[in-house]
């Protein structure tokens, strides 16, 4: 089997040495902890580390900054303004209503359902941040901040589905959150698209 590199995009690139980053991280944590503490245990009057178990770890601390350099870059390469990250514009001149009908309006036809959604997480020193106010009180205005613009990037995303299905509106929109991992959330958002009589 040859592998053809020539289709590759740079995010694809990036996505394959975090993999393998990721691979290393985990190869080594399981060699240290499995294999390299009951070694320890076992022969802890040697203080001589043997060769695997230093490559087991520098696999672990490597497959780390492996893969925090290439999520570092790629979000370095993609930036774009204000950190949006709605791939297609939303069209405005679909209606939203989290009601079953437009009021004064007919509905003409039912288009289907259509969402958007996305996952969003905020950098470890904003985490930190809102540990310390959850500890003295107040708002958590990191967590708004990043949910905020997670409803505006999952919306927009519906919204331009919707538009490329010719609705006028988007009917019993209704929003869902999710915790995937530490500070991420998953937003969706969805909606049934409507043509509307004049």
């Amino acid at each position: 089997m040859i592998l053809d590199f020539g289709d590759l995009r740079k995010g694809d690139i990036m996505k394959i040495v975090r993999y393998v980053g990721s691979l290393a991280f985990v190869v080594g944590l399981f060699t240290v902890v499995f294999a390299g503490l009951p070694w320890h245990v076992m022969v802890a009057d040697d203080p001589v580390v043997p060769l695997w178990l230093r490559i087991a770890v520098f696999c672990l601390l490597g497959g780390i900054l492996v893969v925090l350099v290439t999520l570092a870059l790629e979000q370095w390469i993609n930036k774009t303004p204000r950190g949006d990250l709605a791939v297609v514009e939303p069209d405005s001149r679909v209606l939203l209503l989290n009601s079953a009908e437009v009021p004064g309006r007919e509905t003409r036809e039912i288009l289907g359902l259509v969402q958007g959604h996305t996952v969003f997480a905020i950098w470890l020193g904003k985490d930190l941040s809102a540990i310390a106010r959850l500890i003295l009180g107040g708002e958590l205005t990191e967590y708004t901040e990043m949910m905020g613009r997670a409803r505006s990037t999952a919306t927009n995303r519906m919204t331009a589905a919707a538009g490329q299905l010719g609705a006028d509106a988007i009917i019993n929109v209704r929003y869902m959150t999710t915790s995937v991992v530490g500070s991420a959330a998953e937003l969706l958002v969805y909606g049934t698209a409507v043509k509307l009589s004049e």
